[in-house]
C-alpha cells in the first residue's frame, strides 16, 4: 500500500514538473512572438498597410525571398545598421537590442 501511495506521489510530482517545463516554454514563445509584433508596431507597419494583413505576409515573404537570394547578406547588413540605428534614436526601444 504505501509503495502504491508513494509511487502515485512520484508520478503526481513528476507530471506536475513536465506540465511546468511546457508550459515555461511556452510562455518563452508567446514571449517572442509577443515581441516580434511589436517589432511590427514600431515601425508602423500595421498603421501603413491599415492592418491589411495579406500584405504585411506578403511584405514578410519578400523579405524572406531577399534574405534567400544571392543579394540576401547585403540586405541583411542593410536591415540590421538600420534597425540598430533605429534602437538606438528610440527611447521606447532601448532595453532590448541584443536580439
Amino acid at each position: 500500500m504505501r509503495n502504491r501511495v508513494a509511487r502515485n506521489r512520484y508520478q503526481a510530482a513528476k507530471a506536475r514538473h513536465d506540465m511546468r517545463t511546457w508550459q515555461v516554454e511556452r510562455r518563452k514563445r508567446t514571449r517572442h512572438l509577443i515581441e516580434l509584433g511589436g517589432l511590427i508596431v514600431i515601425a508602423r507597419i500595421v498603421e501603413l498597410t491599415e492592418d491589411d494583413r495579406a500584405t504585411i505576409y506578403g511584405a514578410l515573404l519578400w523579405m524572406a525571398d531577399k534574405l534567400k537570394s544571392d543579394q540576401g547578406e547585403r540586405a541583411r547588413a542593410l536591415w540590421a545598421a538600420k534597425g540598430k540605428q533605429a534602437f538606438e534614436t528610440d527611447p521606447t526601444t532601448r532595453v532590448r537590442t541584443d536580439r
